[in-house]
């Protein structure tokens, strides 16, 4: 009897012991990530562009010998893109003043600047029928101490239009715009320009 008893156990031990080694551990020490994936990654991260991040933009107007000339601010706002312009030492009188498509302003004649800023391929001028460019602005009037100041909302065009790949500049005319000949309202030469940089 003993020696079936001793049997019997033997065989239980055994067979514990096999179980044992086939049995897989609960944890086998490789971590888990739970986290759910990123299908694209470019989704979860900020965008970082300054074009479409900016709010506002800035033009250091410059005369054909290089003497700074004021400057033009143009801001994002409800109503559409501000732009205020201060200038000095230009003549006194009425000047033609616009955004151009082209951010570059080589002396003298700053024809690098190009023509109006004209996104809508409209025709020139706030009294022409078919009109404006959305470039086009009122008269500047500047004093006889050469400064002069204006501020005007464009309907047409946004910031990130304005800073696009080739960028666009703001120029001083020698005359006025008579704001209805294209493509420049007769407003003569170009006396002053300015690249406009977000900030």
């Amino acid at each position: 009897m003993i020696r079936y008893g001793c049997a019997v156990a033997a065989l239980a031990l055994a067979t514990t012991a096999c179980g044992s080694v086939t049995t897989p551990p609960a944890n086998t020490g490789e971590p888990v990530n739970t986290a759910m994936p990123i299908e694209n990654e470019s989704e979860a991260l900020p965008l970082d562009n300054g074009a479409e991040v900016a709010e506002t933009a800035t033009a250091a107007l410059k005369k054909a010998d290089g003497t700074p000339a004021g400057s033009a601010i143009a801001s994002v706002t409800p109503e559409g893109l501000s732009v205020s312009v201060s200038v000095t030492g230009i003549s006194p009188g009425q000047h033609g003043v616009h955004v151009h498509m082209t951010g570059k302003c080589e002396g003298p004649a700053f024809a690098s600047a190009g023509g109006h800023w004209n996104p809508g391929n409209t025709k020139h001028g706030l009294e022409a029928p078919d009109g404006a460019h959305a470039g086009d602005m009122p008269n500047l009037t500047v004093a006889d101490d050469g400064t002069g100041t204006l501020t005007f909302v464009l309907k047409s065009g946004t910031l990130a239009q304005l800073l696009d790949t080739d960028g666009s500049a703001f120029v001083v005319h020698a005359g006025p715009d008579d704001q209805k000949t294209d493509p420049s309202g007769n407003s003569g030469d170009r006396v002053a320009c300015g690249v406009f940089a977000a900030g």
